[in-house]
This record gives C-alpha cells, sequence and structure tokens, in this order.
C-alpha cells in the first residue's frame, strides 16, 4: 500500500513528490472502505480538489485503527507515518479520533510554524460543514498529562511551561562550581514520569545485546552487583545560547535559551562497561583491525555498533559503543546527584550520564538499552540535535549531517560590576567584600529570558538619568566573573577577556574550584572552569555632536546619543587544552536550527553616573548589560528582526 512519505523525504523529493504521495494517500482511504463525504459544497469556499469528512468517519480512526486520524481546526490528518516517525508517537495517539488542539494547548512547545509545517504533510481531506460552527468543530477537553510534574525552583527562567524547560538566572548560574539539584537547568521534552519513591528499587532496566539476547535488572540489582563510581561532569543543551545566534545572525528554530542551558553535578552510579560486560556483549578486541587475518573475527567491532538509549516517555538518543568502553569514558548509569537521588525532573530513579557530549545522550528514566549496528532511530538522534552550513537553511538533507557527540568549546559571562560597586566590595568573590556570597548590584537577568534586573543596591530607576553627568567616563575598574568548558574531557587552558570589543586583550584568573576535597570525580576533565577578571574600564565619552540643520533630526540625533553614551562591549572567549577556541562569530556558525552557538560571548556594558549629593561630582557604577543573557537591547532586536524578514524574504 502507497505511504505518505516522511517528512525529511517529501521536503527533499520536492513539490511534485508531495502532491504525488499526497495523491496516493488520499487512495489509501477508500482501500480501507471509509469514503469521504460526497456532496454539494454549498458555501464551503477551502480547496474543492479535497475531500470532507463527517466527525463520525473521524472517530473510527482512533487509536486502535491502523490509520489513526487528527483533526485540527477545520482540517483532517492521516498521521501514520508521523506516528512511527515522532518521538512522542505514543502521546500523538491520544488524539487519534479526534483533535490534535488541546493536546498542543498543553504542549506549547509545539506551537510554532515549523511543527504545523510538519503536520501539514499529512493533510488528507477538511471536516465537512455539517459538523462545524462558525468554521470550527466542537472544543474538546482532555486529561492533562503534566499534572503530576514536579514542583520547580520559582527563580528559574521558564520557556515553556508544558513540557518544562528552565534556565537558572546568571546570578545564580555558577555561584557554585556543583550547581544545586533545584538551580539545574530543566531539559524535558514530555512529561514527567511518575515513580513511586518506595518502588524505586524495583525499576528495571532492559539490555539487548546485538545478538537479541536480553537481561534485565533492577535498581537494586544494579546498586548491590557493581561497584559504585563518582563522576563531575557538565550537561549542557546544543542549544545553549541559542539566543545569542538569533541575535547576531538570524532567525533560528528551538528554545530560546540564554547562557543558562548548562550546569555541573556529581553524578553517582555504576559504569555502563561493567554491566554490558555482565549481560555477555562479546566484541573484537580493539586492535584487532590492525591485524592480519582482522576479517576473521566472530566477535562484531566495536567502532561499528552503538548503545541506544531508550526511556519512559519516549524519549530515544544513542553513542558510539567506544566511548562507554573506554576505561577513561565514565559513562554512568547514574542514581545519584550532588550526594542526593536524582531529582524527577533529572531522571529518577535511572538515567545514562555521558560526559562530555551533549545532553541530549544522557536520557532520563532510563528503561532500556540497545546495543545495536545502527544509531537510535528517534528524530532526536536523526534530525534535531545536528548542525549545517550557515547556507543550508530550514529543510537541510538531515542524513549528510553527523548526529552531535562531543561538545566544542564555549565560555560566557554571568555577572559584571563597575566602579563604585567594585570599589565598595559589592562583588561577592573579591577579598574583603563584605556581602560574600550574596548578590549585590549584578546585572542578572529577571524571570524573563533576555532582559536585566535594573540595579538593586543603587537606587530606583529614575536615577539612571542624572542631569550633570561629564562628557566621559574615567578609567573605571570592572569586574566579570563566568564559566568556560569544552568537550571530551579537554580542560580550559585559558581565558581571554577584552573590555573594548576585542581590540586589547587580557587573561582572566581560572578558579581551581577541584582543589577542594570532594568537588572532582572522573578520569578527564568533565567539569567547567569558573573564571573571575578585575579590570579597568576604557574611557567612554559621548559622540560629538551632529552639525544637523533640520530641527526634527536633531532631537532625533540627541536621543541616540542619550541611548549610546558610556557603553563599551565586553568579550569572552575560551581555548581548550588542545588549543581548539572559539569562533568569533555567529554568522560564521549559523545553522537554523541554532546549535552550538558557541561564538564569543559579547555584552555591551553602560555604566552609569550619579550624583553624590555632597558637590564633588558623581560616582560610577554598574549600569545595564546587553546581551544574550542580559537585557535585550531594543536596536540588537529590531536589527536582528530586519535581518531575518530579509532572509525569509530572499527563501521565498
Amino acid at each position: 500500500m502507497s505511504r505518505v512519505a516522511p517528512l525529511g523525504l517529501v521536503v527533499g523529493g520536492g513539490l511534485l513528490a508531495s502532491l504525488i504521495a499526497l495523491i496516493q494517500h488520499s487512495d489509501d482511504h477508500e482501500l480501507e472502505g471509509v469514503k469521504p463525504t460526497q456532496g454539494p459544497l454549498g458555501d464551503d469556499s477551502r480547496d474543492p480538489s479535497l475531500p470532507r469528512f463527517r466527525l463520525a468517519d473521524v472517530r473510527q480512526h482512533d487509536a486502535s485503527s491502523t490509520h489513526p486520524w487528527v483533526t485540527c481546526e477545520d482540517k483532517v490528518y492521516d498521521i501514520t507515518d508521523w506516528v512511527a516517525a515522532h518521538p512522542g508517537g505514543d502521546v500523538i495517539l491520544r488524539a487519534a479520533g479526534g483533535s490534535i488542539e488541546p493536546y498542543w494547548n498543553i504542549f506549547s512547545i509545539h506551537k510554532s510554524a515549523h511543527v504545523r509545517e510538519i503536520l501539514d504533510q499529512y493533510l488528507i481531506g477538511y471536516i465537512d460543514v455539517a459538523d462545524l460552527v462558525d468554521g470550527r468543530p466542537a472544543a474538546e477537553a482532555i486529561e492533562d498529562p503534566f499534572q503530576a510534574d514536579p514542583i520547580r525552583d520559582s527563580r528559574l527562567i521558564t520557556h515553556t511551561a508544558k513540557p518544562r524547560n528552565a534556565e537558572p538566572p546568571n546570578e545564580e548560574l555558577d555561584r557554585e562550581f556543583k550547581t544545586p539539584n533545584k538551580l539545574f537547568y530543566v531539559r524535558n521534552h514530555m512529561w514527567v514520569p511518575v515513580v513511586e519513591e518506595e518502588k524505586a528499587d524495583k525499576h528495571v532496566l532492559e539490555i539487548e545485546l546485538p545478538d537479541g539476547e536480553t537481561k534485565k535488572y533492577t535498581l537494586a540489582e544494579l546498586k548491590e552487583r557493581f561497584p559504585t563510581h563518582k563522576v563531575t561532569a557538565v550537561l549542557q543543551c546544543s542549544g545553549n545560547r541559542r539566543n545569542d545566534m538569533t541575535r547576531h545572525a538570524g532567525k533560528t528554530n528551538g528554545l530560546q535559551w540564554g547562557a543558562g542551558a548548562i550546569s555541573n553535578a556529581v553524578w553517582e552510579g555504576v559504569r555502563l562497561a561493567d554491566v554490558l560486560a555482565d549481560a555477555g556483549l562479546k566484541v573484537a578486541d580493539a586492535t584487532a583491525s590492525t591485524r592480519k587475518g582482522a576479517g576473521e573475527q566472530e566477535d562484531p567491532d566495536a567502532n561499528s555498533l552503538h548503545v541506544q538509549f531508550s526511556g519512559l516517555e519516549a524519549y530515544g538518543s544513542s553513542i558510539p559503543l567506544p566511548k562507554v568502553l573506554d576505561p577513561r569514558g565514565d559513562v554512568l548509569l547514574a542514581f545519584g546527584m550532588n550526594g542526593k537521588p536524582l531529582p524527577r525532573d533529572h531522571g529518577f530513579p535511572l538515567r545514562s550520564v555521558v560526559p562530555g557530549t551533549v545532553a541530549a545522550r544522557s536520557v532520563k528514566w532510563l528503561s532500556k538499552i540497545v546495543v545495536s549496528d545502527e544509531e537510535s532511530s528517534s528524530q532526536w538522534q536523526r534530525r534535531d540535535y545536528k548542525s549545517f552550513g550557515p547556507n543550508e537553511g530550514a529543510n537541510p538533507n538531515w542524513d549528510r549531517a553527523v548526529s552531535i557527540q562531543e561538545m566544542p568549546v564555549t565560555s560566557a559571562i554571568t555577572g559584571v560590576w563597575v566602579g563604585d560597586c567594585v570599589r565598595k566590595g559589592k562583588v561577592p568573590w573579591m577579598s574583603g567584600s563584605k556581602q560574600a556570597g550574596g548578590i549585590a548590584d549584578i546585572a542578572a537577568v529577571e524571570r524573563k529570558v533576555g532582559f536585566t534586573a535594573r540595579n538593586r543596591v543603587d537606587g530606583p530607576a529614575k536615577e539612571f538619568s542624572v542631569p550633570d553627568c561629564p562628557k566621559e567616563t574615567p578609567a573605571e575598574p570592572v569586574a566579570v566573573q563566568g564559566y568556560a568548558y569544552s568537550g571530551g574531557g579537554r580542560g580550559i587552558a585559558r581565558v581571554d577577556v577584552s573590555v573594548d570589543g576585542g581590540k586589547t586583550w587580557d587573561q582572566a584568573e581560572l578558579l581551581d574550584d577541584c582543589a577542594v576535597p570532594g568537588n572532582c570525580f572522573g578520569n578527564k576533565d568533565w567539569a567547567w572552569k569558573r573564571w573571575r577578571y578585575v579590570g579597568k574600564l576604557p574611557v567612554m565619552a559621548l559622540p560629538e555632536s551632529s552639525s544637523v540643520s533640520d530641527a526634527a533630526t536633531k532631537g532625533e540625533c540627541e536621543e541616540e546619543k542619550q541611548k549610546s553614551k558610556h557603553c563599551t562591549t565586553l568579550v569572552v572567549k575560551a581555548t581548550d587544552d588542545a588549543y581548539n577556541s572559539q569562533p568569533e562569530t555567529h554568522s560564521s556558525i549559523y545553522n537554523a536550527r541554532g546549535n552550538l552557538a558557541t561564538a564569543w560571548h559579547r555584552l555591551r556594558i553602560c555604566p552609569r553616573c550619579t550624583n553624590n549629593g555632597d558637590g564633588k561630582g558623581v560616582t560610577w557604577s554598574t549600569g545595564e548589560t546587553f546581551g544574550c543573557g542580559f537585557k535585550k537591547e531594543a536596536e540588537e532586536t529590531r536589527e536582528s528582526m530586519i535581518r531575518s524578514a530579509g532572509v525569509s524574504a530572499v527563501s521565498k
């Protein structure tokens, strides 16, 4: 029976292939004995080439049907092939026979143009006008699958509520070397599975070997039979700083993360290599391929195998088997996080932790492992977590790119202090600070990502404008903090900081957090490196007045001068111990998915002056900071929108 092609094939085949697939797909329904309504179209002005279906016909195509259908607005879709290709296929089936819209109202992440484009590939017709009221069928009520999700810390910045995707604010992000469990960034694709604590030790992990043999372990057996190991490792989403790429290079699809889709923790569990060996996995000797007669080996070559992980909520991903077998690879089946059982949001009761690799491969709520000769077939492996050239657009040849595994080097600024804020000890980590461990005058994000809170130490917003500010600033002291990280177990060798937009450079101090007992475990540098820097800002002056005769234009120029007064650009870039360094611009690494946004982190810092009130002039302190993870600058946003509109116009 002819079937509609998966989205990637439809896009790759072009418009003609899409039309052929659609015609073939319409014929399938007649073969099933369910024929579209035939009757006068009346006032129905919708596409007359597509059939109409009564809702009673749609209900016959529920989850038990071999051809499940859903409706959206006034349209009917056959989602048979989508269910097979979509990672949340079981969830979609809940909507079969009815409307998918109530589920999309819950799964707010699906309310985007590119998801709707995917659904449109499966369009087979329209709902008959007899079942429509004001152009829509009656609304449906469904059970909320997220109602049992855990309560999250109110400080987290939420990108989507259902499923929850949230990051810590900059002021909390790297305050500690080990990110507190409640502030560890949350990346969920669906709801959080419910596993009762008293039954956690009975949780079963199934392992399937290449020959089809399977073995099962309860969590209690894993804890009892295998040595326990600890590994200190960063988990970082491939979309970390995607908001930066959007603002500096062009529109990207995906959650607009700031600088906080990264966190660091001590993980506790058993080595996956030990468990696979116990399950009976046998592979050829690692040196076999270099020896004469290697082709006669009966056991499979480890380099040709993948380890597929599946979670309770349908998420799936995989890594190459050699990563697991590497005695220094530190791949864990983890049940502990920072000395406590895994929190529900982070995989309770069991998850994989793959250090140095994109967090998408560290699968939560782990229920099954398959050692296979191919990587996972899930969308998260074959599509979502890949990167392409800047010219390849939103619909590339997905099969041509390799899945993201090890992460490239990156860094980010998380806090800035200027002038009196530095001199008066308001920087928590500077020696002699009276507010050590506290938050004072930090340029940090509010609860909405991309925006900076008003200064909380030196008074209300009205003090930001002081009439008698001098025409230029002195060379004020500046203190900056942040993190740096590289994948593959590569350590950070150097962090370079510029206070003048990259014209001159200096080096930050790298904190030796691993000197603290109990902080660092593992065979390689899997953790992040926190850094601190104290220097001086350049002298910053207002631009010279323009000689413009038109009074109205003069007013505009004055307004622009006020917006840009006393500002400079802070820049940070990191270099790892293999001398890999960050790319200079996001435009050079742009991809429509916004993955691996690792270009230099740039912040525009605009100190403010405040009248002392003592007749002795003014003092300077931290004003506002603009950039990824900080306040969104109006000019940047406008320019980004113009660029995106231009790209869209060209692509059409």
